[in-house]
């Protein structure tokens, strides 16, 4: 005859509420029939009651929203919490009724701990050994109570199959998460740490072009699965078994690529794209968060970045630098603690010379705040953070004072870099010119030995904004020194319309004094090439003697091709004027023979017009008025002629 005991589920069924009034979901467990025959066997034990299906359930606990109807005695026997209950009588069909409150893991976790005490076979996992390790804390189940208790079985597995292997191990961690306090007093969470620090200081190290083989990517990427708070103890375990620095900074690096999202999005500033295509972009990446959740989880972010931030080891070769100033634009995006934002900043600060300029062009992240406050104030919104720049700059100038010895090498990098950030910036069309000049002259002047980058940056920016001041451009120009332009960036300097009428000239009269330099520099060349001893270059020198006396010879002979054409010049010029005196003066005799022929022809024809006019009409000559009519006669006559 089989029997059915009425037990604990493995899998729960919800029932149907039509009502829609809150109960409880209730559950059973089938007894195989061959454990039933075994029970029968032991009737006369004092477990005998199991094997009779008859005996209905006395006790009915309630484990979060679910009840089980279960007999009290095999609880009892193996749990000390339950038989130092006072079990009050309960107007249910049951005779006792009670609820465990805050139990670990939960109802599936009890269906386990019921299959223990009931005899059932148990399978111990990586997955649920931490719960029933917490859960058999709770319910007392030592070995006082009975031998063979839970609590033993539970600390013998983790000891010896869960902490021997790394994937267990972190399985186990994962596990508990939701265990807390109960791992940490029973010290699950410490031995885990323990035991994934000393397997990751004493595994293989890395390899010598710093790439991650497929098994340590595994193991970082599992790792980097872990609560915030679980990270840093196994981050403090590492350290304090003497690891290398590096094992730890790429344990974070690979932390905060996978928990902060956005981290690796590359901005790369302006790069002619034009500044409305870059605000876009940025809206964009915002809008995507928000979409995704990751904003609205502020929190949780911010608790992460200012928990990587503090375990950062301080070996400067542990971190990049380009890791350091993803970390920078993530806090100031998340309004991290100023203490901590200037702490990274330092931390920069000591290994700017590694920096990148694309990697220094930190958006300028603006709440509703302060734009707020920026659109009633005079400064309006920038591109980038030059704020931050500028404390950076500060600090690393405050340390390179600290190191001496350093000083000219760090300065003379960073300057390089610098002025590439400064072309970056200057297409902001909202730059103010202040604050472009105080981070031009944030480095001292023997920082830089070529000011080509410099003037790159002050052009750039003038370009940008067509409507400065003319006061402004000479202004930024003061800041470059035309003495330390090369050849080349003078040429571009004279021919620059946009550049102060002032400035121009300086350019010229340097460019003047680098050429001469330069032509002096070669005369003693050429004189002591022929006394160096015989360990030098003996026919390099030869050759370039040879080369300056052939240019000279050409500029001879084009000097001599000049003159001979200059001659000719003269020579024709002088024919020209000469004949040019001979046509003047052929044509003023001939000028001054037609005048006299004229003349002569004039006075013929007068003398005969005067006899004509005595024979003809001399009654009327009488008249003055006929003598004035008659002379007009003639004149008209004259003229027609």
């Amino acid at each position: 005859m089989k029997k059915a005991f009425p037990t604990v589920p493995l899998s729960p069924q919800v029932s149907d509420l039509s009502d829609g009034s809150d109960q409880a979901q209730e559950q059973s467990i089938v007894v195989p029939p061959k454990l039933i025959t075994i029970a029968d066997s032991l009737q006369d034990n004092e477990l005998s009651w199991f094997a009779n299906s008859q005996i209905q359930p006395d006790i009915s606990i309630q484990v979060e929203d679910v009840n089980f109807r279960i007999h009290k005695y095999p609880l009892v026997s193996k749990c000390g919490y339950i038989r130092r209950l006072e079990f009050q009588p309960s107007i249910s069909n049951y005779e006792y009724d009670f609820k465990l409150e805050n139990f670990p893991g939960g109802s599936e976790t009890f269906q386990i701990i019921l299959r223990f005490c009931y005899g059932l076979p148990v399978d111990l996992t990586p997955e649920n050994v931490a719960s029933l390790r917490c859960a058999s804390e709770y319910l007392e189940m030592t070995e006082e109570i009975e031998d063979g208790n839970l609590v033993v079985k539970t600390e013998t597995f983790i000891t010896f199959v869960v902490l021997s292997s790394w994937r267990d191990t972190i399985t186990v961690l994962k596990s508990c998460e939701t265990l807390s306090p109960w791992t940490e007093n029973l010290q699950i969470v410490r031995r885990c740490c323990d035991a994934i620090a000393w397997k990751a200081s004493t595994g293989r190290q890395p390899q010598e072009d710093g790439s991650t083989g497929d098994e340590d990517y595994l193991k970082l990427d599992e790792l980097a699965s872990l609560r915030i708070d679980h990270f840093m103890r196994i981050i403090t375990a590492i350290r304090a078994q003497g690891s290398k620095p590096e094992i730890i900074g790429k344990c974070i690096i690979h932390y905060a690529e996978r928990c902060l999202p956005g981290i690796d999005v590359e901005l790369e500033g302006l790069r002619g794209h034009g500044y409305g295509k870059n605000e876009i972009t940025f809206r964009v990446f915002f809008q995507s968060s928000e979409r995704s959740g990751f904003i609205n989880n502020g929190k949780e972010q911010k608790t992460i970045i200012e928990s990587l931030i503090s375990i950062l080891p301080p070996q400067l070769e542990a971190i990049p630098c380009k890791f350091l100033l993803k970390m920078l634009r993530m806090a100031i995006l998340y309004s991290v603690t100023p203490a901590l934002v200037s702490e990274l900043e330092k931390r920069i600060a000591l290994v700017l010379e590694e920096a990148n300029v694309n990697d220094l062009l930190i958006p300028s992240y603006r709440n509703q705040v302060d734009q707020a406050k920026l659109m009633n104030s005079p400064e309006r919104c920038t591109m980038h953070d030059v704020d931050t720049v500028q404390r950076i700059i500060e600090y690393f100038l405050m340390h390179e004072q600290q190191q001496y010895a350093q000083q000219k090498s760090g300065k003379h990098n960073v300057s390089k870099l610098l002025d590439n950030y400064l072309a970056a910036i200057a297409r902001d069309p909202n730059l103010s010119t202040t604050k472009f000049q105080v981070l031009a002259e944030s480095l001292p002047e023997g920082a830089r030995t070529c000011h080509d980058g410099l003037y790159r940056a002050i052009d750039t920016y003038i370009k940008t904004h067509p409507l400065l001041p003319e006061h402004d451009r000479r202004r930024l120009c003061k800041i470059m020194n035309c003495e330390k332009l090369s050849l080349d960036a003078c040429m571009h300097a004279a021919q620059n319309d946009r550049l102060p009428l002032r400035t121009v000239i300086q350019v010229l009269f340097s460019e003047q004094i680098k050429m001469r330099t330069a032509m002096r520099a070669k005369e003693p060349t050429t004189q002591q090439s022929g006394n160096n001893s015989p360990n030098n270059n003996q026919s390099a020198t030869d050759a370039e003697i040879k080369s300056l006396r052939a240019e000279l010879e050409n500029v001879k002979a084009k000097m001599a091709e000049l003159q001979s054409d200059y001659a000719e010049l003269q020579q024709e010029y002088e024919k020209l004027s000469g004949s040019k005196q001979q046509r003047s003066r052929r044509m003023s005799g001939w000028a001054s023979s037609w005048r006299k022929v004229k003349n002569s022809f004039h006075s013929k024809r007068e003398g005969d017009v005067n006899n004509g006019d005595q024979g003809d009409y001399g009654h009327q000559r009488q008249s003055p008025r006929g003598q004035v009519r008659r002379r007009s006669s003639f004149r008209r006559r004259v003229s027609i002629s």
